[in-house]
């Protein structure tokens, strides 16, 4: 098994499990590649120095420079808080590295327990392709098999340390992985995995055709609010989270539809809040994405 990347610099998030290890020893020995070994201790288990030790002994044997966090966040912290902590991490070092991308160990396993969560959630299309590439964040295991992976690393005599928290079915990850998945079959597996393939293609279309729009409909003022009052609902859905996503607002399917129903609706003047630091701001022929801190008090 070879994990292709042009040459290049790249930061390697490795956590010590499996999947990090195997994707390290495939880069590791490839021509042209600078690799960045980037360990984050979530601080959420008593033993996590421990994978800690363990990676960075295994970035030292392959003469990999390594760089690691301590996040300090607790026993019980929620998957979204770990993750949005890991991923802030990863960013830091690429940015610090002046590293191309960052690559993850990501496989087809997380991929379907991936897009189960985003289903069960109501994150719309978009979640049946929350884990593809793109170029700052690079996943080349996602056609490869958990079981793959396994064979490999026992193939090539790999070390790696079992994070004990992957038992807890009161995360949901854990609870898809070991409850849900395995009841797919032989059969299902494929069959979901080529939807999921289809829907991200379609996805990317999707995408491109919104992006376009949205750039002939934004203004320095807003978006035109007359025109996409015009909008069918389900594009406007569609439109509002890619103009959302453009800000780093965050937001739910709920709240898209709340937003949606405010931005067609609503009388000029009117303010709806998005998140911590985003306010929708409807005026009579534009809406406008407006920092809070910017905003006078109500």
């Amino acid at each position: 098994m070879k994990v292709e990347l042009a040459p290049g610099k790249y930061v390697v998030a490795v956590s010590g499990g499996v999947d990090s290890m195997a994707l390290l020893d495939m880069l590791a020995g490839q021509a042209g590649l600078e690799l960045v070994v980037a360990h984050f201790d979530h601080g959420m288990r008593a033993d996590s120095a421990t994978d800690r030790e363990f990676v960075g002994r295994a970035a030292a044997a392959r003469n990999v420079s390594y760089i690691y966090e301590e996040g300090h966040l607790g026993a019980g912290t929620s998957e979204a808080a770990a993750r949005k902590a890991r991923y802030a991490f990863w960013e830091r070092v690429r940015k610090e590295q002046n590293a191309q991308a960052i690559v993850t160990a990501h496989h087809q396993d997380d991929v379907l327990e991936t897009a189960i969560i985003n289903l069960l959630r109501g994150t719309g299309r978009k979640g049946l392709s929350a884990l593809a590439s793109r170029p700052d964040l690079r996943r080349p295991l996602l056609h490869v098999s958990k079981q793959e992976i396994l064979l490999y690393a026992a193939a090539r005599n790999l070390e790696w340390r079992e994070d004990s928290t992957n038992v807890d079915e009161r995360y949901l990850r854990n609870y898809i992985r070991r409850r849900i998945v395995p009841r797919l079959g032989v059969d299902g597996r494929p069959k979901l995995l080529a939807q999921i393939a289809d829907a991200t293609r379609r996805n990317t279309e999707i995408d491109t055709l919104i992006t376009k729009t949205l750039q002939k409909q934004h203004t320095v003022g807003g978006l035109d609010r007359g025109w996409f009052i015009m909008l069918p609902y389900a594009l406007s859905l569609e439109v509002l989270a890619a103009w959302l996503r453009k800000y780093d607002a965050r937001f739910d399917r709920p709240q898209l539809h709340r937003l949606t129903a405010v931005a067609k609706t609503a009388r000029p003047g009117t303010r709806f809040d998005i998140d911590k630091t985003h306010v929708l701001q409807v005026g009579k022929t534009k809406l406008q994405l407006q920092p809070r801190s910017l905003l006078p008090n109500k």
